[in-house]
């Protein structure tokens, strides 16, 4: 730890990722962007990250239950007929894939009550977890998740999720400016582009502590004996 101007700190990872101030976030990790069949797939995307990923964060969602880390899932929701998008959303939407994937067009993914905005089963939530819906890339943006945060004394996020240079990266970037420490789980992280998933992990490193799962979990287990 740190004094800077009568100011404590977190400078190790043990401080930062202490089980009781420190929730395991995780972002997206929907039937539509992850799982063959869903949107994304259906779509064109890439979905080939996933297989590798999705095990490692379901390792780290065990570590982080059996050391009472809070849990919280985060999910990416559209209202029917597109009700929760303004036109600037729209065409944000639009241009995502433009590069890969030709003429622009609105896509489709995770609309309220469909089986594709579930989480995924292998990573599917247990009592006690929370879950957060939101209409935009950043968790933080007209969601509870803040008063969720603050209401239970946190102060770390760990990130994982997808896609990485999309909305784990905006909640990453919102977390900060709300004043949480931000650890990324660099191999719980994916994207339907590898390019952008890995230039937005080179961003991260500049920016937070970017860490393999594997160091989260040894961590957790040496601070609960």
């Amino acid at each position: 730890m740190l004094e800077v101007d009568g100011r404590q700190v977190y400078t190790t990872l043990d401080e930062l990722i202490e089980p009781s101030h420190t929730a395991l976030l995780v972002v997206d990790m929907q039937r539509d962007f992850c799982l063959p069949g869903g949107a994304f797939d259906q779509q064109g995307m890439d979905i080939s990250m996933y297989p590798d990923m999705i095990p490692r964060l379901a390792r780290l969602l065990r570590a982080a239950r059996e050391v009472r880390t809070t849990v919280i899932f985060i999910q990416m929701t559209v209202l029917a007929g597109r009700r929760s998008e303004s036109p600037a959303q729209i065409r944000f939407n639009m241009r995502m894939h433009l590069q890969d994937h030709g003429p622009l067009r609105p896509l489709w993914y995770t609309i309220d009550g469909s089986q594709g905005q579930e989480i995924i089963p292998e990573l599917a939530p247990v009592d006690g977890d929370l879950a957060v819906r939101k209409y935009r890339s950043s968790a933080f943006w007209g969601t509870n998740l803040d008063m969720l945060l603050r209401s239970n004394g946190l102060k770390t996020l760990v990130m994982t999720g997808c896609t990485t240079e999309g909305c784990v990266e905006s909640t990453a970037r919102d977390a900060l400016f709300n004043d949480y420490y931000v650890v990324m789980a660099e191999d719980c992280v994916a994207s339907d582009d590898r390019e952008q998933h890995e230039a937005s992990l080179l961003l991260m490193r500049h920016r937070f502590d970017v860490v393999a799962s594997e160091d989260v979990i040894s961590t957790w287990r040496s601070l609960t004996g």
